[in-house]
Protein backbone atom coordinates (compact mmCIF):
# COMPACT_ATOMS: atom_id res chain seq x y z
CA UNK A 1 0.00 0.00 0.00
CA UNK A 2 2.93 2.22 0.74
CA UNK A 3 4.22 1.68 -2.79
CA UNK A 4 1.40 2.93 -4.25
CA UNK A 5 1.04 5.71 -2.41
CA UNK A 6 4.64 6.74 -2.98
CA UNK A 7 4.05 6.49 -6.32
CA UNK A 8 1.05 8.50 -6.48
CA UNK A 9 2.53 10.82 -4.59
CA UNK A 10 5.34 10.78 -7.34
CA UNK A 11 3.02 10.97 -10.24
CA UNK A 12 1.23 14.19 -8.51
CA UNK A 13 4.64 15.76 -8.07
CA UNK A 14 5.85 15.14 -11.69
CA UNK A 15 2.49 16.46 -12.95
CA UNK A 16 2.31 19.30 -10.87
CA UNK A 17 5.75 20.69 -11.94
CA UNK A 18 5.54 19.24 -15.41
CA UNK A 19 2.40 21.85 -15.94
CA UNK A 20 4.16 24.45 -13.95
CA UNK A 21 7.24 24.63 -16.38
CA UNK A 22 4.81 24.33 -19.25
CA UNK A 23 2.79 27.52 -18.33
CA UNK A 24 6.45 29.27 -17.83
CA UNK A 25 7.33 28.75 -21.41
CA UNK A 26 4.12 29.55 -22.52
CA UNK A 27 4.00 32.94 -20.94
CA UNK A 28 7.58 33.65 -20.75
CA UNK A 29 9.51 35.76 -18.08
CA UNK A 30 7.76 38.89 -18.48
CA UNK A 31 4.50 39.96 -19.51
CA UNK A 32 3.68 43.10 -21.84
CA UNK A 33 1.22 45.21 -21.11
CA UNK A 34 -1.26 46.01 -23.89
CA UNK A 35 -4.40 48.28 -23.90
CA UNK A 36 -7.19 48.22 -25.89
CA UNK A 37 -8.28 51.31 -26.84
CA UNK A 38 -11.74 51.74 -28.96
CA UNK A 39 -11.20 55.16 -29.87
CA UNK A 40 -11.16 56.87 -32.71
CA UNK A 41 -8.20 58.97 -33.86
CA UNK A 42 -9.12 62.61 -32.27
CA UNK A 43 -10.16 60.51 -28.89
CA UNK A 44 -6.58 58.80 -29.02
CA UNK A 45 -4.83 62.24 -29.56
CA UNK A 46 -6.99 63.58 -26.58
CA UNK A 47 -6.12 60.32 -23.74
CA UNK A 48 -2.42 60.61 -24.61
CA UNK A 49 -2.52 64.09 -24.14
CA UNK A 50 -4.34 63.73 -21.06
CA UNK A 51 -1.66 61.03 -20.03
CA UNK A 52 0.85 63.75 -20.93
CA UNK A 53 -0.44 65.96 -18.84
CA UNK A 54 -0.59 63.84 -15.45
CA UNK A 55 2.78 62.41 -16.28
CA UNK A 56 4.65 65.76 -16.35
CA UNK A 57 2.52 67.23 -13.50
CA UNK A 58 3.67 64.27 -11.46
CA UNK A 59 7.20 64.28 -12.29
CA UNK A 60 7.21 68.11 -11.30
CA UNK A 61 5.25 67.05 -8.01
CA UNK A 62 2.13 69.42 -8.73
CA UNK A 63 -0.17 69.62 -6.28
CA UNK A 64 -2.65 69.78 -8.61
CA UNK A 65 -1.49 66.93 -10.84
CA UNK A 66 -4.60 65.29 -10.48
CA UNK A 67 -6.27 67.97 -12.51
CA UNK A 68 -5.59 66.65 -16.18
CA UNK A 69 -9.29 65.90 -16.33
CA UNK A 70 -9.72 69.92 -15.82
CA UNK A 71 -7.28 70.59 -18.09
CA UNK A 72 -8.64 68.62 -20.77
CA UNK A 73 -11.75 70.09 -20.03
CA UNK A 74 -10.51 73.43 -20.83
CA UNK A 75 -8.41 72.74 -23.81
CA UNK A 76 -11.63 71.35 -25.89
CA UNK A 77 -14.06 73.61 -24.30
CA UNK A 78 -11.97 77.18 -24.96
CA UNK A 79 -10.23 75.87 -27.83
CA UNK A 80 -6.61 75.88 -26.63
CA UNK A 81 -3.54 74.43 -26.88
CA UNK A 82 -4.16 71.27 -24.15
CA UNK A 83 -0.56 72.00 -23.30
CA UNK A 84 -0.33 76.29 -22.66
CA UNK A 85 -1.94 76.06 -19.36
CA UNK A 86 -0.14 73.54 -17.63
CA UNK A 87 2.73 75.46 -19.16
CA UNK A 88 1.60 78.89 -18.00
CA UNK A 89 1.00 77.10 -14.37
CA UNK A 90 5.35 75.82 -14.98
CA UNK A 91 6.22 79.44 -15.16
CA UNK A 92 3.97 81.39 -12.94
CA UNK A 93 4.34 79.18 -10.18
CA UNK A 94 6.73 76.28 -10.21
CA UNK A 95 3.29 74.72 -11.36
CA UNK A 96 1.51 75.29 -8.14
CA UNK A 97 4.30 75.26 -5.49
CA UNK A 98 4.21 78.90 -5.12
CA UNK A 99 1.29 80.43 -4.61
CA UNK A 100 -0.39 82.73 -2.40
CA UNK A 101 -1.72 80.54 0.27
CA UNK A 102 -4.89 78.77 -0.30
CA UNK A 103 -5.91 80.62 -3.80
CA UNK A 104 -5.35 77.80 -6.14
CA UNK A 105 -4.60 79.86 -8.52
CA UNK A 106 -1.11 78.70 -10.10
CA UNK A 107 -1.49 80.75 -13.39
CA UNK A 108 -0.67 83.94 -11.66
CA UNK A 109 -3.73 85.27 -12.57
CA UNK A 110 -4.61 89.05 -11.52
CA UNK A 111 -1.03 88.75 -10.26
CA UNK A 112 -1.54 86.03 -8.27
CA UNK A 113 -4.34 87.44 -5.96
CA UNK A 114 -7.58 86.03 -7.32
CA UNK A 115 -8.81 83.10 -5.15
CA UNK A 116 -10.32 80.19 -6.62
CA UNK A 117 -12.43 77.25 -4.70
CA UNK A 118 -10.54 74.65 -6.04
CA UNK A 119 -7.62 73.99 -8.73
CA UNK A 120 -10.42 72.65 -11.25
CA UNK A 121 -12.26 76.09 -10.86
CA UNK A 122 -9.45 77.74 -11.40
CA UNK A 123 -8.42 76.03 -14.52
CA UNK A 124 -11.67 76.27 -15.86
CA UNK A 125 -11.70 80.08 -14.84
CA UNK A 126 -8.49 80.96 -16.61
CA UNK A 127 -8.97 78.56 -19.15
CA UNK A 128 -12.25 80.28 -20.13
CA UNK A 129 -10.70 84.17 -19.82
CA UNK A 130 -7.86 83.02 -22.20
CA UNK A 131 -10.42 82.13 -24.71
CA UNK A 132 -12.85 85.53 -24.29
CA UNK A 133 -9.99 88.05 -23.65
CA UNK A 134 -7.35 86.46 -25.88
CA UNK A 135 -8.30 84.15 -28.43
CA UNK A 136 -11.51 85.57 -29.71
CA UNK A 137 -9.59 88.92 -29.95
CA UNK A 138 -6.66 87.24 -32.23
CA UNK A 139 -3.73 86.42 -29.63
CA UNK A 140 -3.50 82.39 -30.54
CA UNK A 141 -0.11 81.76 -30.11
CA UNK A 142 1.99 82.06 -26.85
CA UNK A 143 3.93 85.10 -28.62
CA UNK A 144 0.79 86.42 -29.21
CA UNK A 145 -0.60 86.48 -25.46
CA UNK A 146 2.51 86.89 -23.99
CA UNK A 147 2.51 90.72 -24.29
CA UNK A 148 -1.06 90.91 -22.63
CA UNK A 149 -0.47 88.70 -20.52
CA UNK A 150 2.91 89.23 -18.64
CA UNK A 151 4.91 92.55 -18.58
CA UNK A 152 8.29 90.24 -18.86
CA UNK A 153 9.48 89.57 -21.88
CA UNK A 154 11.32 86.47 -20.95
CA UNK A 155 7.76 84.52 -20.36
CA UNK A 156 6.70 83.72 -23.59
CA UNK A 157 9.92 81.75 -24.20
CA UNK A 158 9.91 80.03 -20.79
CA UNK A 159 5.93 78.80 -21.43
CA UNK A 160 7.39 77.80 -24.88
CA UNK A 161 10.11 75.62 -23.05
CA UNK A 162 7.28 73.68 -20.73
CA UNK A 163 4.97 73.31 -23.53
CA UNK A 164 7.70 71.85 -25.84
CA UNK A 165 8.52 69.48 -22.45
CA UNK A 166 4.91 68.07 -22.50
CA UNK A 167 5.43 67.51 -26.55
CA UNK A 168 8.72 65.53 -25.91
CA UNK A 169 6.92 63.78 -23.06
CA UNK A 170 3.88 62.93 -25.79
CA UNK A 171 6.14 62.02 -28.15
CA UNK A 172 7.51 59.57 -25.94
CA UNK A 173 3.93 57.90 -24.96
CA UNK A 174 3.59 57.80 -28.28
CA UNK A 175 6.05 55.56 -29.33
CA UNK A 176 4.96 53.47 -26.29
CA UNK A 177 1.27 53.03 -26.63
CA UNK A 178 2.13 52.45 -30.27
CA UNK A 179 3.60 49.35 -29.63
CA UNK A 180 1.52 48.12 -26.90
CA UNK A 181 -1.99 48.98 -28.18
CA UNK A 182 -4.04 46.11 -29.58
CA UNK A 183 -7.21 46.80 -31.65
CA UNK A 184 -10.21 44.29 -30.85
Amino acid sequence: MRTVIKTIFVVFLFLFLAGSTYAQKIAGNSAIITYNLNLNEKEKELFIKKLTIKKVLDTYSAPFSDSADSFMKACTSYDLDCYLLPSIAGVESTFGKFIFPNSYNPFGWGRGYIIFSTWDKGISEVGKSLHENYSVKGAHSVEQIAPIYSESPAWAPRVRYFMNEFQKEQEKLQLYLNENIVEL
